[in-house]
């Protein structure tokens, strides 16, 4: 079993993965934004296709994905405050912006690539593989028939891709556990992979606009901020994860908010009533009249959306929201996930396979540790999960 293991390849794990949605490096932000809200994925992937000798390629190819954005980059964005005074001249910038310079956090790889070569890309701080994957002519040929009507496209050269995140290797592990016994079942302290330096924590009261930065980092660091009390006890979070599925419009929220506010207004349900009228009364004291229009236009196209999704689900008995598109969002939250801002907590104690069924359960890609009495004491993510198994790997 070890053997079949050491010899697995990545396109291994890309059996059933879905084509990449992508948007060129060529158009705007409110391209992606319009994007994002019309699909059911979380990321859109960027491309760049031409003449790449100024980059230091992996493998020659005509067209290359740069990049990744999803909906916390877009908010991050217009969040800043020469943006905050423009928010619809912002939308019109190049989709460059959003993507940060010298990470590397997209990497492409041939399908032939060992599992054990993505871990250690995964180590590095790589975030998703960009793989090929195979492709009937047929299918091919009708793909190329339609990419030219199509903005959102999922072929380039001549080919589909799909990526592989930390959780799909995670995921692909946990049905191997049995090789990794006794270890899976030791105590995530012993491994020494609580982060406890990288602790991103604010305390509630704090304003929302100050922790963007803290934001920005999470999203890097595939990790969360921490909202905590006045003794450092853990009380909730501002996680990049629920953000995501949130309306653009939040930006005025995280503009005139606390960070405790701001935890109750993207909590699942939708933003209170009372909390949308007073991030109206706080961007008048601030004299942001420009966000404040722009605030309340797209409330209302939002909340005209929701009506009309509500009388069809009722009108049909589906019990459900509407699918993707702009309606897909609506009040602040996506309706296509119910995720509070309750923080995700373990022990020291628990054991290294018990945190990993936790992440994997809630869709989230790190774990918070506290101490019996709820102070925190670090997290731990999928990337430090993985660089177990690498060492345990590497010394079968």
């Amino acid at each position: 079993m070890a053997a079949s293991l050491l010899a697995c390849e990545v396109s291994d794990l890309c059996l059933g993965k879905p084509a990449l949605r992508s948007i060129s490096i060529s158009a705007t932000v409110a391209d992606a934004l319009s994007v994002l809200t019309r699909i059911d994925e979380g990321y859109i992937s960027i491309w760049s296709c031409g003449d790449h000798s100024s980059l230091k390629p992996d493998f020659d190819l005509h067209c290359r994905c740069v990049g990744k954005v999803c909906m916390v980059d877009i908010i991050c964005f217009l969040c800043r405050q020469e943006n905050l005074l423009q928010p619809a001249v912002a939308l019109r910038s190049p989709i460059s912006v959003l993507i940060p310079e010298g990470l590397g956090l997209v990497r492409h790889l041939e399908p032939h690539v060992s599992l054990m070569e993505a871990i250690d890309l995964i180590h590095e701080g790589v975030h998703n593989l960009v793989i090929p994957i195979k492709m009937s002519t047929s299918k091919r040929k009708s793909f190329l028939k339609k990419s030219s009507s199509n903005s959102i496209s999922s072929l380039h050269n001549d080919q589909e891709y799909c990526w592989l995140a930390p959780e799909d290797i995670i995921r692909y592990l946990l049905n191997s556990i049995g090789l990794f016994s006794p270890i899976a079942a030791n105590p995530i302290d012993s491994f020494n992979i609580i982060d406890t330096i990288n602790i991103l924590a604010v305390h509630y009261d704090e304003s929302a606009l100050s922790i963007l930065p803290l934001i920005s980092q999470a999203l890097i660091h595939q990790s969360s901020v921490a909202i905590v009390d006045l003794d450092d006890k853990l009380i909730g979070e501002i996680s990049p994860f629920t953000l995501n599925f949130c309306d653009e419009t939040v930006a005025a929220a995280i503009a005139t908010l606390t960070a405790g506010e701001l935890m109750a207004y993207i909590d699942c349900g939708g933003p209170p009533d009372d909390l949308v009228q007073l991030v109206k009364e706080r961007l008048e004291e601030k004299n942001l009249e420009a966000v404040l229009e722009w605030f309340e236009e797209e409330s209302s196209t939002i909340s005209s959306s929701s009506s009309i999704c509500s009388s069809s689900d009722d009108e049909f008995g589906s019990g459900s929201s509407c699918g993707s598109g702009r309606s897909g969002k609506m009040g602040g939250y996506s309706a296509r996930v119910l995720r509070r801002s309750e923080a995700i907590v373990c022990y020291p104690w628990n054991s290294l396979v018990a945190v990993m069924i936790q992440a994997l359960a809630h869709r989230v890609s790190y774990v918070w540790v506290t101490q019996e009495d709820g102070t925190l004491a670090g997290t731990v993510t999928f990337a430090s999960m993985l660089a177990v198994f690498r060492d345990r790997l590497k010394s079968l």
